[in-house]
């Protein structure tokens, strides 16, 4: 078979017939332990009978096994295995991740199939995290542990935050309008604002049709703040507050969230990769086309006009997670204006792109506005590359957005500008700063190292000697093995000999912080390290004094600044006495000021006699440092030739460039405009339709809803519990119940998820439930074959207890039914398995809400146990008729009284899992809550989405990030 969506995959049939095969022969075991194979044939096993005393005196174990017992037992086990194999050939032949992205479109599971097509697009990078997230525990000289969790939380977070704003801005959930293309946004006399202080304020701005403009300043000066502003984040998304006119299309951004708005504004915020909701570059860029429910050849069409345009034909089919930067980029841009919007936000669309595809992404940019019309506005850091295609420049000084031409003449970073040589080229610094003296103890050296992940070499043969205090800086283009040199060096290869004790800060250095304060980052370090008090040495990077210092180490440390999060992890670094200190990209994403501190901390600990080695695209930085210039290039240290990233002509992301005003030339430019595409209108197959009016989103009625979630749930409990509820029926029932029971378990949970979906409507619950259940996913597997360990309850009762009982049930079922997907395990345990792990989610949501602190901990490690073995109980409950069989001595036996079967149940249960699997569980579960739950709970509630009052379509959630600095 050749379709899609009925080829044969083998694993999972392989898989169920030897569950069925474990099934059988476990009946048969059951039937001999418990004397229920004593038939009238040849005696295959004379074993002794033994009976149990009270209160189980009634139980005989063992007694003679025949021939034909044995094979009743198998005749027995064979409806039950039949079903085992019925379920795995319906996962051989019906891919069900491919049926999360149709049941997206629409239907009654929308919601929650978008949530599991986010989940499974996010477990390839958890992989990616997971590992990355260990290298920096490494080099911190930690070892593998539950502590990982933490910034592997993070990130997942901060994904899923990236993730509800795509979506958001996509239109899920929202009744996308048309605006006036001709008026892209008015701001006059206006203000944006988090708590009682505003952080940008907008006397007037009004960008145009057609025009490109660029808007610049140093990082934290509100950039980001007028883009979210203008794209409704501010006010709909991040908790945050606007005054004064705000509109965009003619639409008052205040009343317009942005679901609503989505077709008249297109937004790419930062860091494109994490907002990222599929998984190929195809179904990404169509996104905003497959929310709405526009047919799939309409939107097949488009996506492919749109890859032409902006020169991604060839990436149509390729995963979201192998594209560099500049790919990921433009698959951005082309994602926010496949329904060609009249404006396009885009923010530091040139952050961390090498020149090639610097050159792409203004190029596209040049294009949308000048010929598709569209009015562009990039706020960016380091504006350069925009000089020559930029219609008007704006800036940002003393709180407010003013024309460039009103700025201060002073540009950011003029100080740190390189030295030149007498034709503009920049001076070759690469012998003012000589290699150690021969004879000389080098603080680091290394010679010929060579680096390969897998058949790829990274690093062909690269040299390095440093000396004592001396400062150097890798430099090369991306892709070059700068990064992969620096680990190397910080975690040499089995055969590398390096000379030294370096210590490695990594581009992603947030990794390296596992604990929910600052004072106890430091404390945490100074217990494994025999060097200075990393709290006095971040403080001394920063100058501050005391009271400064200890306002610092109360934050948590992902709410510092950019800057200082990077000093922080110099000083943690630092505290290990290392003879050298390597630091990947120090100044991404850094304003001057941020540089100036990471700047003064390397140069206090050079001069404090530590190498410092740099790997970076700032020129102007390292030239601030008097660093020693090593190229290279290729895998190869030094290169022979000086890096391209190194010329003015070609500079890196990070160079100087025009901050305050733009050049005469541009200044004075006139708008060129185009024509835009002509608007699409749906017809009988499905086109892209433009209402011209708001439609209204009908939600489930309430009333009924809540009803169906509990009916169905008293349902499942019947289901689960239908031995122990049974000896009234008359015996043809009593003989139907199991089966029933098997029947209603399903349709109990595809109630149950029908109720739910409209929990879904919000994009941030959608996002945070999405990336959640890949990491439960992940916890799920990771756990597999280890006996009674089920580590994902961790995430369950956490999520559960800051999100809510209704979050933690969603959440214990998109678990299960994203790792049945993953493992191709659906069968008839699965309905069961999702109601029993998404009870333990809601049950964490009960619990009493003002407890905090150790006491809280403690309360959810108790409730941890229980629940523990409340799983188990529950699991064995609904299994146990079928997995011993009828005629054994702890059988279900119909009609008989309720506490014969209830301690048959019990005794198999005890014998079973209860000593072993659930008790392991119970502890597992304690000491993970134990050792993480502190910071688990505190990275959720820092991203929890907070309620408030229904302003729009859907009454939940209106949810911002809990930051102590708002989005700058």
């Amino acid at each position: 078979m050749t379709r899609a969506g009925l080829r044969l995959r083998p694993g999972p049939l392989r898989a169920a017939a030897g569950l069925a095969v474990f099934f059988i022969a476990a009946r048969v075991v059951y039937r001999i332990l418990f004397h229920g194979a004593d038939g009238e044939g040849p005696v295959v096993l004379p074993l002794p009978a033994i009976r149990l005393p009270a209160p189980f005196s009634w139980v005989t174990l063992l007694g003679p096994a025949t021939l034909d017992g044995i094979g009743e037992a198998v005749l027995s086990a064979l409806p039950i295995a039949g079903v085992v194999l019925l379920f795995g050939l319906l996962n051989a032949l019906f891919d069900v991740s491919r049926a999360f992205g149709r049941l997206a479109r629409r239907g009654p599971f929308r919601g929650i199939a978008r949530a599991l097509a986010v989940a499974w697009s996010t477990l390839p990078g958890l992989g990616q995290a997971v590992r990355t997230v260990r290298t920096a525990q490494r080099l911190r000289g930690e070892r593998a542990g539950p502590r990982m969790l933490v910034p592997v939380l993070e990130r997942t977070l901060e994904r899923a935050a990236a993730v509800a704003a795509g979506l958001e801005l996509r239109g899920f959930g929202g009744s996308p309008v048309d605006g006036d293309p001709e008026r892209p946004a008015v701001v006059r006399e206006a203000a944006f604002g988090f708590g009682e202080a505003p952080v940008l304020t907008v006397p007037g701005f009004s960008p145009r049709r057609g025009a490109l403009e660029v808007v610049t300043g140093p990082t934290g000066t509100g950039k980001s703040t007028l883009l979210r502003g203008l794209a409704g984040l501010v006010d709909h998304v991040d908790g945050g507050w606007s005054r004064g006119e705000v509109e965009v299309t003619g639409l008052d951004r205040r009343r317009m969230p942005p679901r609503d708005a989505s077709r008249a504004v297109g937004v790419v915020l930062q860091n494109p990769r994490e907002g990222f909701c599929t998984d190929v570059v195809r179904d990404e860029i169509g996104l905003a086309l497959q929310v709405r429910g526009v047919a799939t050849a309409a939107v097949r069409a488009r996506v492919d006009e749109v890859a032409a345009a902006l020169g991604l034909s060839g990436l149509l089919e390729r995963s979201v997670h192998t594209l560099s930067a500049g790919e990921a980029t433009l698959v951005a841009i082309a994602g926010s204006v496949v329904e060609q919007p009249a404006l396009l936000l885009i923010d530091e669309p040139l952050a961390d792109l090498d020149a090639d595809a610097r050159v792409r992404v203004v190029a596209a940019l040049d294009r949308l506005a000048h010929e598709s019309g569209i009015g562009v506005v990039v706020a960016e850091h380091r504006a350069e590359p925009f000089a020559p295609v930029a219609d008007r420049w704006w800036t940002i000084v003393d709180g407010a957005l003013v024309p460039a031409a009103q700025a201060s003449s002073a540009e950011e970073g003029a100080a740190d500008a390189p030295a030149r040589t007498a034709d503009g080229r920049e001076r070759d610094r690469s012998l003012e700063h000589a290699a150690p003296a021969p004879g000389a103890r080098p603080a680091l050296a290394a010679a010929h190292l060579r680096v390969a992940h897998g058949d790829t070499t990274v690093v062909a043969d690269a040299s390095i000697a440093l000396g004592p205090g001396e400062i150097a800086a890798l430099i090369g283009p991306n892709g070059a093995g700068k990064s992969s040199f620096l680990l190397a060096l910080a975690l040499p290869p089995q055969g590398a000999e390096i000379t030294g004790s370096p210590v490695l800060v990594p581009d992603a250095s947030d990794d390296l912080f596992t604990r929910d304060t600052v004072a106890a980052e430091c404390a945490h370090a100074d217990r494994r390290a025999p060097g200075p008090a990393s709290a006095v040495l971040f403080a001394s990077f920063l100058g501050l004094d005391d009271a400064s210092r200890a306002g610092l180490l109360a934050r948590h440390p992902r709410d510092l600044s950019l800057g200082e999060r990077r000093c922080l992890a110099i000083a943690l670094q630092l505290s290990r006495r290392p003879d050298a200190l390597l630091i990947d990209e120090p100044t991404r994403g850094l304003d001057a000021a941020a540089r100036d501190q990471v700047r003064g901390a390397l140069q206090r600990a050079a001069d404090a006699g530590t190498a410092v080695l740099l790997a970076t695209h700032d020129i102007a930085f390292a030239d601030a440092l008097r660093a020693r210039i090593v190229p290279m290039r290729d895998g190869v240290v030094p290169a022979s030739a000086r890096p391209a990233s190194a010329l003015p002509d070609s500079a890196g992301p990070d160079s100087a460039g025009p901050e305050s005003a733009p050049p005469a030339s541009a200044s004075a430019r006139a708008v060129r405009r185009g024509e835009s595409h002509p608007s699409e209108e749906s017809g009988p197959e499905g086109g892209v339709s433009r209402p011209s009016s708001r439609r209204t989103v009908r939600h489930p009625n309430r009333r009924w809803a809540g009803t169906a979630l509990l009916l169905a749930n008293l349902v499942a409990v019947a289901a689960f519990t239908w031995p122990l509820l049974t000896t009234a029926l008359p015996s043809q029932a009593q003989a139907a119940a199991p089966w029933v029971a098997l029947a209603l378990a399903p349709v109990a949970v595809i109630v149950t998820i029908t109720a739910l979906d409209r929990s879904v409507r919000s994009a941030h619950v959608l996002a945070y439930l999405g990336v959640l259940a890949a990491i439960g996913t992940a916890l799920r597997i990771a756990s597999t074959g280890v006996g009674g360990v089920e580590a994902v309850f961790l995430m369950l009762i956490l999520a559960g207890r800051v999100f809510g009982a209704r979050f933690g049930m969603l959440l214990g079922v998109s678990t299960i039914l994203l790792s049945s997907t993953v493992f191709g395990g659906f069968g008839p345990w699965t309905p069961f398995q999702m109601f029993a792990c998404g009870w333990v989610g809601a049950g964490a949501g009960l619990l009493p809400r003002r407890v905090r602190g150790w006491a809280e901990v403690w309360m959810l490690c108790a409730y941890g146990a229980v629940s523990s073995y409340v799983f188990g109980l529950l699991l064995n409950l609904w299994f146990w008729p079928f997995a011993v069989g009828p005629d054994t001595a702890i059988s279900y036996t119909p009609g008989a009284p309720l506490w014969q079967n209830l301690g048959s149940f019990l005794l198999y249960s005890f014998v079973t899992s209860t000593a072993g699997w659930d008790t392991l569980r119970a502890i597992t579960t304690i000491v993970g809550i134990t050792l993480i739950g502190r910071p688990v709970l505190a990275a959720f509630r820092r991203a929890k989405p907070l309620a408030a009052p229904a302003r729009h379509d859907d009454s939940l959630a209106t949810p911002h990030l809990r930051r102590d600095a708002p989005p700058a």
